[in-house]
């Protein structure tokens, strides 16, 4: 053999793969996939969650366009001057009500791309409160009233400076009873803000048969102390005249009070109405459940019958005949 050859044959074997006797696992390779660190999965978690709200986002409106509904404001915008580099938008006005430009736009009363500034709304009258109420006015003037006035004078060196105070009640005749109080330099300021404060605060009363109180109710507030009891169909109302005016404006037709104490009209018409709204206490029950009364609780409102049923657990089942 001539030493070219044994060159090439020895290249040759040079080559082949080696073949270990001792172990397999030697020659071989095993790469085991590494576990990211948490890092790295929650900046995962945030890009596929940032890619879901773009893709939600798709359904939604864009506010960058202008919209004739949403858009209802006057707005002046700043160019940039020496104080800063960058142009503002200042919203000056936005008085119309939106609910009432949606409604005229349906009827097409109003162009979508015309915005009018309502004149009425805009004027000082659209801050008082009864401006604010969840009813409309037509509402409003459907609902009963029952009112207490008292005034006052205060004799000064200029001479006397008179002062009212009107206690409101108002209702729809039909469970619903809400109180407020106003005070004021004349009459009508006082009703102005005695009367959004009770629509405000109307809340149901739990009527026996939609005409009568469930309990025989007791309740001390000062020194006046009421007793209300329920009477049979057709008795009608035998009470104080507050008491009678409050009961008319809850809905009540059947029940008897009595008035012991003080019978002064703020106390008598505070008293009955606290213990005709829900929360209060009904006498001889203490919390419903056969315990007594909370001290921290004295003076609430008449629990309804529909709180006492849940903390009983079982319904109540009236028992006249």
């Amino acid at each position: 053999m001539s030493s070219k050859a044994a060159r090439i044959l020895f290249s040759a074997s040079s080559k082949r793969p080696c073949r270990p006797t001792n172990s397999l696992s030697s020659c071989r390779r095993y790469s085991t996939p590494t576990r990211l660190p948490n890092n790295d999965l929650r900046r995962i978690a945030e890009q596929q969650g940032f890619a879901n709200a773009v893709a939600q986002s798709e359904h939604f409106p864009n506010l960058m366009t202008p919209d004739a509904l949403l858009d209802l404001h006057e707005s002046k915008t700043f160019s940039p001057n020496r104080h800063t580099p960058y142009s503002n938008t200042v919203i000056v006005r936005n008085n119309p009500s939106m609910f009432r430009v949606a409604r005229e736009i349906e009827l097409g009363e109003r162009d979508n791309d015309a915005v009018v500034v309502d004149e009425i709304e805009s004027s000082t009258d659209a801050m008082k409160p009864i401006k604010f109420l969840h009813l409309p006015s037509s509402e409003l003037q459907k609902l009963y009233r029952a009112q207490v006035i008292r005034y006052v004078k205060q004799q000064t060196g200029k001479g006397k400076i008179e002062r009212y105070s009107v206690l409101i009640v108002v209702g729809n005749g039909r469970g619903l009873l809400g109180l407020g109080e106003g005070k004021g330099a004349d009459f009508p300021s006082a009703v102005a803000k005695a009367f959004p404060q009770a629509v405000r605060n109307m809340d149901y009363v739990e009527r026996y048969e939609d005409r009568t109180v469930w309990t025989e109710m007791e309740n001390k507030f000062g020194s006046t102390r009421i007793i209300l009891r329920p009477r049979p169909v057709g008795f009608g109302l035998a009470c104080n005249p507050i008491i009678h005016e409050v009961f008319k404006v809850a809905g009540i037709k059947d029940a008897s009070a009595k008035v012991w104490g003080s019978r002064n009209p703020y106390q008598v018409m505070k008293a009955v109405v606290r213990m005709l709204l829900p929360g209060h206490m009904p006498t001889l029950m203490g919390n419903g459940i056969g315990g007594e009364g909370r001290t921290m609780e004295k003076g609430r409102e008449m629990r309804s019958a529909m709180e006492i049923e849940r903390d009983r657990g079982r319904r109540i089942v009236p028992l006249h005949t």
